[in-house]
């Protein structure tokens, strides 16, 4: 059950936040995601990024679907080019084709590094769901302690200052499960979830998931998440809890980057 508080936001009104949001991260114009045609720009890093971006970038590919929409540094511009127009845009975010653009970076240091799914809350499907064990808002101050390794999906020790506020689910006094969201953009928050392993497939990850995406909506903000398509477990999460994928990125970096995250 929405509330009334939020019942009449549509979304639209929502993707039209994410496109402003992109573009920002980008620098690009929103309009750009919705073109027919592939489009590449001077990356820039807008001001008001999501926090979570870190420099060096070589280049991000971002798609809502329509198109492929490319930012890229003046030294790997050409290689972008001829990659989204040599393949179909939405094969521009898998293998083979990835490892063409692959072997032509690699000579100028860069390399695919991060791919990833996003959602957005459907508000025709988004609702309060049944959970037989007690949820909790927390908001500042009430988390602090939970920065611990069975939560480090759902908060963040390296950004506290970032996380805003989440939702437990309690047997008794135990935390069994908690989504968390950071404030990574000035519209926009961004949800994580953990469950403790013996309380998972009942329920607990989408009740807490949906539940605090609501939250979000009520305080002017637009709850965003985020998935690798391979985690079918995060996948399904998402689309339970009334969230629909609404685009993905893939960000090229440095190899040597690459190599230290691997290390």
């Amino acid at each position: 059950m929405i509330s009334k508080q939020i019942e009449n936001i549509k979304n639209e009104e929502i993707l039209s936040i994410a496109l402003k949001q992109s573009a920002e991260d980008m620098g690009c114009k929103a309009e750009d995601f919705l073109a027919n045609n592939n489009v590449v720009v001077s990356f820039k890093l807008g001001a008001s990024a999501k926090k979570y971006y870190k420099l060096p970038i070589g280049c991000n590919f971002i798609s809502y679907g329509n198109n492929v929409v490319a930012a890229t540094t003046d030294e790997v511009t050409d290689i972008v080019k001829e990659y989204i127009e040599k393949f179909e845009f939405y094969h521009c975010f898998e293998t083979p084709n990835m490892c063409w653009l692959n072997e032509r970076l690699a000579p100028m240091g860069y390399t695919v590094c991060f791919m990833a799914e996003y959602y957005l809350p459907d508000m025709n499907r988004l609702s309060e769901l049944p959970c037989e064990y007690e949820l909790r808002v927390l908001e500042k101050g009430q988390y602090e302690d939970l920065y611990l390794p069975e939560w480090s999906n759902a908060l963040c020790s390296d950004r506290k200052q970032l996380d805003v506020l989440a939702v437990g689910a309690y047997e008794g006094d135990r935390l069994i499960g908690l989504a968390g969201c950071s404030a990574d953009a000035e519209e926009m928050w961004q949800i994580g979830v953990d469950v403790l392993s013996e309380y998972r497939k009942q329920g607990v990850a989408s009740a807490i998931t949906s539940r605090l995406a609501l939250e979000i909506l009520k305080r002017g903000k637009v709850p965003f998440y985020c998935s690798a398509w391979s985690n079918i477990r995060s996948v399904r999460n998402g689309i339970r809890s009334g969230l629909l994928p609404a685009w993905v990125e893939m960000t090229v970096k440095p190899i040597e980057v690459v190599h230290e995250m691997n290390l």
